[in-house]
């Protein structure tokens, strides 16, 4: 996320407003917090009100906080909840839900509400900033924390989260008051997890983590920066090997993380920071050290997979490898990776959603980088197996996953899919990417008006959520151009369950006179480009069915009824609709065995959409001008004449259309199929 510029706080200001603003500033900047992770807090009074679980605080608002007696938060600390760790914790976790004074909003306070209780400053804000962790993380992290931070932090060793941690600071604060006679610093930094800031007011709590964050760049200049490789660099495929590596590893691993019927959405990344760490010799050495922190246990689970691709690259032993190597890695680590580490090549991060994957991205991305740091200041410090698995087994995390995923896959016809629509700047091809994003998939809008593809994604991405849709610019009649947009689909979202090959081209005209290079445009768009689609979409889909043997993938083609029957002064367009239901025929008959179904809808005039409403090119304007009806003076006329062609008295709207592409997606037995949806106005024998 982008960082905030410090927001401004006005003496009208309540200390709601004022904590909204200071969670929000650090909440937008990853250098700070990461996915869920963070949270803050104010004291007002007797009444601490500290962020729900669950809730980023990038976007937060009041409803994301929980307001707690202190009184009872205090007897806490001073009750003896048992030492077996899960009773211990149960225990601790209804202490805090007792404490709320409105339990009937139903929200559940952050496990870490007695940290922010103890410390004396009004406002308190616990982020994980990265070149801090860089400290945390560090084998020499207590002398370093001495050294540079002096009396502005308290260093406290690692320790359980939960009440252990929270005994162990009120200890730490206790024994430091002892020893110096002062008052706790501003700040704690907590071995590999992270830094607690508190402070009067917001400003103070910014000038406290503005001086540490800044002793510790300095003192990572002086030792020459973070960022190098951890390890010998070893040899990278070139660009052509990579991608294709890339489109064969990302379906894969799409079907063979999925849970159930549902495929992963995996993304994929090989910036300079992940190849710090895949494009070294020594990774695979280092990737198995162990998580970092809590939150890398948390959203990226505890280990990632190291994978070496083979050198022929073969779908079938590449995909089977990755199988036992998924296998090994679950039996050792109790859990499937979310974060796959190919080396030479880069990152796949896995989530049920969109956002999920890339949460899991970012944060082993952020690990990359204190991995670095670390090892640039002294040497790493992992988690050791009993931390790290009693974060696995923690509920009060399950929790925090649970809420997280909220915003994972919409529930709905078309949930989990990854689809890429073609012509889908406007028309028909925007409004099925509108509905199959309401309906739950991951959408792709294709077209070769690219400005308009990215505008159209971003409104769905708004009303959807972060993620949900994509905007390209392809022209459909260029190979390279349509393989370069499958490319970035496979990066983005990891595979494709759904191409709807849409984007078309009318131009009517008169066998007599219609120019050859107006036949041949049509063509091109309306067949070729279908032809290409097709070609470099299925073999995609095709590595996710050798994963995966039951799961199938849907290609369909939005023809027309001018596939069905002829078109007068139509016949560039109504040739390529018809050569466009023989591709579907045959793809259907070939491509059964890569477990892809593909047929054809057959839509009526669309006369609400630009291919026919546009004043200046659509079909009304080119059959009046043409002369294709009878009589007709007006656009009112052409259209009059269209819609009493259907016995239903109305032209096909996109509502139509999709009701038969859900039908083809949930229909297991149909394929090479060519489904007429126009009114009555063209019907089957």
């Amino acid at each position: 996320m982008t960082p905030l510029p410090w927001p401004t706080f006005r003496a009208a200001d309540g200390p709601m407003d004022m904590l909204i603003k200071l969670s929000r500033f650090y909440g937008a900047d990853d250098e700070f917090v990461l996915a869920g992770g963070g949270n803050t807090s104010v004291k007002i009074g007797d009444r601490l009100v500290v962020k729900a679980s669950g809730y980023p605080l990038a976007a937060i608002g009041p409803e994301g906080f929980v307001e707690l007696d202190r009184k009872a938060l205090a007897e806490l600390l001073d009750r003896d909840l048992g030492r077996a760790p899960a009773r211990r914790e149960e225990r601790f976790k209804q202490a805090i839900l007792a404490a709320r004074t409105q339990p009937e909003k139903g929200r559940r306070p952050s496990v870490e509400s007695v940290l922010h209780h103890l410390l004396p400053g009004r406002f308190v804000v616990h982020s994980h900033p990265t070149p801090v962790n860089m400290i945390a993380c560090c084998a020499a992290g207590q002398t370093l924390c001495g050294e540079l931070l002096g009396d502005l932090a308290l260093w406290v060793p690692y320790c359980d989260p939960g009440f252990t941690l929270a005994k162990l600071i009120q200890k730490s604060l206790g024994d430091y008051r002892a020893r110096t006679g002062r008052d706790c610093p501003p700040a704690v930094v907590i071995q590999n997890h992270g830094l607690i800031v508190c402070g009067q007011t917001p400003d103070e709590v910014k000038s406290t983590t503005d001086a540490i964050v800044e002793k510790v760049h300095a003192k990572l200049s002086a030792s020459g920066g973070p960022a190098r490789p951890l390890g010998s660099v070893s040899e990278r495929p070139d660009a052509a090997r990579a991608q294709s590596l890339v489109n064969l590893i990302g379906p894969a691993l799409r079907a063979l993380l999925a849970e159930g019927d549902d495929l992963k959405i995996v993304t994929f990344d090989d910036s300079d920071v992940v190849m710090n760490l895949a494009g070294s010799k020594d990774g695979t050495a280092i990737a198995a050290g162990g998580p970092l922190t809590p939150d890398q246990v948390v959203y990226c689970n505890s280990c990632p997979l190291w994978f070496v691709p083979a050198a022929d690259d073969a779908p079938q032993s590449t995909v089977e490898a990755l199988r036992r190597a998924i296998a090994e890695h679950e039996k050792a680590a109790r859990f499937k990776p979310k974060v796959v580490l190919v080396a030479g090549l880069g990152l796949f991060a896995g989530g049920r959603g969109a956002a999920q994957a890339d949460a899991a991205r970012r944060v082993y991305i952020d690990a990359i980088k204190v991995m670095a740091g670390a090892a640039k200041l002294g040497g790493i410090r992992f988690l050791d197996q009993d931390q790290r698995r009693f974060i696995e087994d923690w509920e009060v995390e399950s929790y925090r996953k649970q809420v997280a995923s909220a915003g994972g896959p919409k529930a709905g016809r078309a949930a989990g899919k990854v689809a890429l629509v073609t012509g889908a700047a406007r028309g028909f091809g925007l409004e099925i990417s509108q509905d199959l994003a309401a309906q739950g998939a991951v959408v792709v809008l294709a077209d070769i008006n690219g400005e308009g593809a990215r505008k159209a994604a971003a409104d769905i991405c708004a009303r959807e959520g972060q993620g949900r849709a994509l905007g390209l610019a392809v022209d459909v009649t260029e190979g390279r151009s349509v393989a370069a947009a499958i490319d970035q689909v496979v990066r983005a979202y990891g595979g494709l369950d759904l191409l709807i090959s849409n984007a078309g081209v009318l131009k009517a005209g008169s066998v007599k006179t219609q120019p050859a290079d107006e036949f041949d445009s049509v063509t091109a768009v309306n067949y070729k480009g279908y032809f290409l689609s097709v070609q470099k979409a299925a073999p995609v889909m095709a590595v996710q069915h050798l994963a995966k043997a039951d799961y199938w993938s849907d290609i369909i083609q939005i023809n027309s009824k001018s596939g069905l029957a002829g078109s007068n002064r139509n016949a560039a367009y109504a040739g390529s609709k018809f050569g466009g239901i023989g591709l579907t025929q045959s793809f259907a008959l070939e491509l059964v065995a890569d477990g892809i179904k593909v047929n054809a809808i057959c839509p009526g005039n669309f006369f609400e959409g630009p291919l026919w409403s546009d004043p200046t090119s659509g079909l009304f304007v080119q059959y009046l001008r043409s002369g294709k009806v009878p009589g007709a003076k007006t656009i009112e006329d052409v259209k009059r004449f269209y819609e009493a062609k259907a016995p239903m008295g109305r032209g096909c709207r996109a509502a139509d259309v999709m009701k038969a592409i859900y039908y083809l997606m949930e229909q297991k037995y149909e394929t090479g199929q060519a489904i007429a949806v126009t009114g009555g106005q063209v019907m089957l024998s």
